[in-house]
């Protein structure tokens, strides 16, 4: 991702920060400004990618594009019912393979903040708990239980072991510099009540006592006992101050974005806020800063919770789920972190002094006695631009922003000014095996149906309903729910012509009902609500009726007091009665028979392998209950790979055996709520700036490369609405265009602060840049280019009434056939069409692969 001469010297800078020593025997303490490693105090930048939620072919990619965005860290959770799902039982291989994942992440030069938690929420399955956990005798969770803090500390002592045999802690000369015990329990102790505490104080005393070396942080724990760290979570936490004057005010989740849930709009966070928020806390004291999430991935298999959280765990991240740079967020972000490391100097050797400058207008400035300077400059108002004087010099502060000024005169980077590459990601449809329909690229589909009720042997009969959790221990998302009854005919709720309705409460997340093998009606639930409480029309028969209700989960409950005893399933009245009296009969009490899961789960069919599946007569669509199984062949390229579900209902699907997810692109967010465009200024929450709504919350599933062969693969999908698989077909994710929008009066490139002395810093003039996303891509058009007053955004960019001729000329020269270029933006550039105002220059291009027989220059050859 570098290019030119701005990214060559902010390379310098980074690789003044790799050299930096954190490991081969690093100490690590901590005092009132920051981490103290290998006797430095450190202003440290941190972005959380899941392992688990992408595939180990991805780190390496995913790791160095962190590096090259600023971070010196990353941070992950360890998810406890990932690695242990039968007490006793672990699996650290493939995507669990966390050893090689923090090696992977010091060889990249990164530190590495490991969250053993082992409760996460983390929108995962149950929170991160192994569902054993639920079935011990006498446990209850995170409370002073002894059941439980033996679980507790048998896992936590297992990490921190592995660890130590790998000799990955800084004190061993590894990367891992922190370790979290416990996760935002804060937030929820008070239901607890007096065993909150002694719990918390034991679960601290549990893990210094384990030695690791580095020093453990809880998050979201204002009463954290020494010596562990309490830190915040949140939108903003310029605010937050340490339990204790020795604590250094440290940040472990500035949210990036926020999850999606099925059914709702999908929410992003501007990237200007984000950097506010992250200026804001380094220029009141902050030295540890983490993003949740810097790569947020996906929720392979079962493993999302909520319930309802989408298959797709993008967060808005600076690198998407797919594993490509959200630009302009990630830039942006980038430039933000070098500026910040320009001041790191003065921040570790001296506290701020924040004086007021006006009303919602700060300075803040870290100042020692050997001359060393840095300074902040902000405008908290959510509505008003300000000009304000500091240190005898006139500074333009936008609304809801902050400056930077590493040596206190001059502005490296403003948080509401962008100077970063912006890129239009997009699903380019993909034909497979040179086939001109996507309904012509597989192989043929051949299907089984699921059996409506009642087919395994290991059913069994209970009086009652039962709730499916503890039924189930969430070894498959189905639980059947069987009864016959028989109808006389004389029952009085089928007097005066009245329609019989069978009436279901449950606790969710989704129901079927059957009535003598036919589907009757369904229902779902949502993120805010999971239960169920439906009436469905029926018809009954003379003689023995079957009722069969297939209950399903959507990913169990993660987050909140007690949320491992939040049941689902049935749990009841299950009536018929009439539409026009009040006559009802109670079935809840009867003899149920029950199925855990699907007879295609019980036989395999996911791997595609049983002789059971057929081809004629003709392929069932819109049916429920149905395996459907196809070959294809790969999309060629290297681009990620994703699946448009659009035509199918709701259900799971597997690639080659290996899960994607569940997928559900016939929930539909609703039409209210979103907006065109996001309004960057004022405080934000995730309902301020939604998108996709009327459209499908998710569409498109992501399909890893490393998951599909040369030559034949298979595809297994378990519907359960009713679904058109000829529908299905592949994309990959691509950059459709790529573009740039500066003004002459742009703070100076951060370029010259790092290879420049003051007086060339002050001549130097704001540049635009343009980056091809992968390296064997070169810039092949230049789509729209104008300098003057420019309107719009990317992808919507529209001529002023002041608009230079010559502008699309001189950025096709300097930029067309080059993986990057850069362009000062200035009337001597472009010739001046309209004096007297502040211009801008704004372009939209767009890239192309390079042939195997050229070669690209990755710098800039021409610049203007």
């Amino acid at each position: 991702m570098r290019g030119g001469a701005v990214a060559v010297a902010l390379d310098l800078l980074l690789i003044v920060a790799a050299a930096t020593p954190f490991c081969f025997g690093a100490n690590v303490t901590y005092d009132h400004r920051g981490l103290v490693i290998g006797g430095r105090r450190r202003v440290l930048i941190s972005g959380s990618i899941h392992y688990m939620r992408s595939t180990p072919q991805m780190w390496s990619d995913l790791l160095q594009k962190s590096k090259d965005g600023g971070l010196d860290a990353v941070q992950t959770f360890v998810f406890w019912n990932l690695h242990e799902p039968i007490r006793g039982q672990y699996d650290f291989t493939g995507r669990k393979d966390l050893v090689k994942f923090v090696k992977l992440a010091g060889e990249a030069g990164l530190m590495v903040h490991l969250r053993i938690g082992p409760y996460a929420c983390a929108e995962w399955n149950y929170g991160g708990f192994p569902m054993w956990l639920h079935f011990i005798p006498g446990i209850v969770l995170r409370t002073d239980n002894e059941p439980f803090k033996a679980e507790m500390k048998r896992f936590t002592a297992k990490i921190v072991n592995m660890m130590k045999e790998e000799n990955l802690y800084a004190s061993q000369g590894g990367p891992i510099i922190l370790s979290q015990i416990e996760n935002e329990y804060g937030n929820i102790d008070s239901a607890y009540g007096k065993s909150a505490q002694t719990y918390i104080s034991w679960a601290a005393s549990m893990a210094v006592s384990l030695d690791t070396g580095v020093p453990w942080v809880m998050c979201q724990q204002s009463d954290a006992p020494n010596p562990i760290i309490n830190a915040c979570n949140g939108f903003y936490c310029d605010k937050f101050t340490p339990n204790a004057n020795n604590k250094p005010k440290m940040w472990t989740e500035n949210w990036s974005g926020w999850f999606s849930s099925f059914g709702d709009p999908v929410p992003r966070r501007p990237a200007e806020d984000t950097a506010f928020s992250t200026a804001r806390f380094y220029q009141l004291g902050g030295s540890f800063l983490n993003y949740y999430m810097y790569h947020g991935g996906t929720n392979f298999g079962r493993t999302s919770g909520g319930p309802f959280i989408t298959t797709s765990y993008d967060y808005d991240a600076p690198i998407d789920e797919y594993g490509l740079l959200r630009q302009p967020k990630w830039g942006h972000l980038k430039d933000v972190h070098n500026a910040v490391k320009l001041c790191e100097e003065a921040l570790v050797a001296t506290d701020p002094t924040t004086t007021s400058l006006g009303p919602k207008l700060e300075a803040t400035v870290y100042q020692t006695e050997s001359g060393l300077c840095a300074a902040f400059l902000a405008n908290v108002d959510d509505q008003s631009d300000a000009t304000v004087n500091f240190s005898g010099h006139s500074y333009h502060l936008p609304a809801w922003s902050v400056s930077i000024l590493p040596d206190c005169r001059t502005v490296a980077i403003n948080t509401a000014k962008i100077n970063s590459v912006a890129t239009i990601s997009k699903f380019v449809p993909q034909l497979l095996q040179n086939d001109k329909t996507s309904e012509d690229a597989f192989s043929g589909w051949s299907w089984i149906n699921e059996p409506v009720g009642i087919s395994s042997n290991s059913a069994f009969t209970k009086p009652g309903l039962q709730e499916q959790i503890n039924t189930t221990a969430d070894k498959s998302d189905y639980l059947w729910y069987s009864l016959s009854t028989t109808i006389k005919g004389d029952e009085p709720f089928l007097k005066d012509g009245s329609q019989t309705m069978l009436h279901v409460n449950s606790l969710g997340h989704g129901l079927y009902a059957f009535i003598n093998g036919q589907l009757a009606g369904s229902a779902k639930g949502n993120y805010s609500d999971p239960s169920v409480y439906v009436d469905i029309p029926i018809n009954l028969v003379s003689g023995e009726n079957k009722i069969d209700l297939l209950s399903l989960t959507v990913g169990l409950q993660n987050y909140g007091a007690f949320y491992d005893t939040k049941g689902a399933g049935v749990t009841g009245p299950v009536q018929l009665k009439g539409s026009l009296n009040q006559s009802t009969i109670d079935l809840s009490s009867k003899l149920w028979t029950y199925q855990i899961g699907l007879r295609g789960e019980e036989l395999g069919l996911f791997t595609g392998s049983s002789s059971e599946w057929i081809t004629q007569p003709t392929l069932p669509k819109n049916q429920p209950l149905v395996w459907y199984k196809t070959t294809f062949e790969a999309p060629t390229g290297s681009s990620p790979v994703a699946i448009n579900f659009l035509g199918m209902g709701k259900g799971q699907a597997w690639i080659n055996g290996q899960s994607i997810g569940r997928y559900w692109p016939r929930r539909v967010a609703s039409n209210a709520g979103c907006t065109g465009s996001c309004n960057y200024r004022g405080s934000f929450s995730p309902s301020r700036c939604m998108k996709n709504c009327g459209h499908p919350t998710q569409q498109f599933y992501h399909v890893p490369r490393s998951w599909l062969q040369p030559g034949s693969n298979t595809m297994v999908l378990f519907e359960e609405m009713g679904g058109d698989p000829t529908q299905i077909s592949f994309a990959t994710r691509e950059t459709g265009s790529i573009c740039s929008h500066i003004s002459e009066t742009h703070p100076i490139p951060l370029n010259t602060w790092i290879i420049s002395d003051e007086e060339t810093r002050k001549q130097a003039q704001p540049t635009l840049s343009l980056d091809c996303p992968l390296d064997n891509q070169v810039i092949s058009e230049i789509k729209f280019a104008s300098f003057g007053t420019p309107q719009g955004v990317c992808g919507s960019f529209s001529h002023g009434e002041c608009s230079g001729k010559e502008a699309l000329s001189t950025v096709e020269k300097a930029c067309i056939g080059l993986r990057s270029c850069s362009i000062i933006v200035s009337a001597d550039t472009f010739g001046d069409p309209c004096g007297g105002i502040a211009k801008s220059l704004a372009v939209e291009a767009s890239c192309k692969w390079l042939d195997p027989h050229e070669d690209a220059y990755s710098g800039s050859i021409r610049s203007l």
